[in-house]
């Protein structure tokens, strides 16, 4: 959850409870991004589809910036859900190595409606891989004041 108005923090714990089955209680901190909201973090385990019922139930409210993401298995493909107040919700596959997966059928539309004039391939393309919601979640995403920080390490 990278931003929420301090009412909705429970109902955002309510909703993640109602979907996995369980008691959920979250660490919620202040967003330096928008003041006056907050932000936490929760992993969680669940079977293929819970990433996608996650995001629907927590996209019903419009003051929400979130994402949930569910890792690839050897039975479903990775997914990722990016919702902001100004663009509505995002979806996208992911493959093994977190790469956005676009369907040819989404690539040849993109490319249809750019030779017709109707949009630009290179905003099209940006949208299929989810630029403009990332361009508004990126100052959301750096851990606020007091947030757990993961260290990632590159290996060579």
């Amino acid at each position: 959850m990278h931003s929420a108005p301090r009412a909705l923090c429970p109902h955002v714990e309510w909703a993640v409870a109602g979907v996995l089955g369980t008691r959920v209680s979250l660490d919620w901190i202040r967003q330096p991004a928008a003041p006056g909201t907050w932000r936490s973090e929760f992993s969680w385990r669940g079977e293929p589809g819970t990433a996608s019922q996650l995001a629907s139930a927590l996209r019903g409210w419009h003051l929400l910036r979130f994402e949930v993401t569910a890792e690839p298995s050897a039975n479903a493909e990775g997914e990722r859900y990016s919702c902001t107040p100004d663009l509505g919700i995002f979806h996208a596959v992911t493959g093994i190595h977190g790469d956005i997966l676009i369907p040819e059928d989404r690539l040849r539309a993109a490319l249809l409606r750019s030779q017709r004039g109707e949009t630009d391939l290179e905003a099209e393309l940006a949208r299929l891989l989810g630029k403009p919601w990332d361009d508004e979640l990126e100052p959301f995403r750096y851990a606020g004041e007091g947030a757990p920080v993961r260290w990632l390490h590159q290996v060579v």
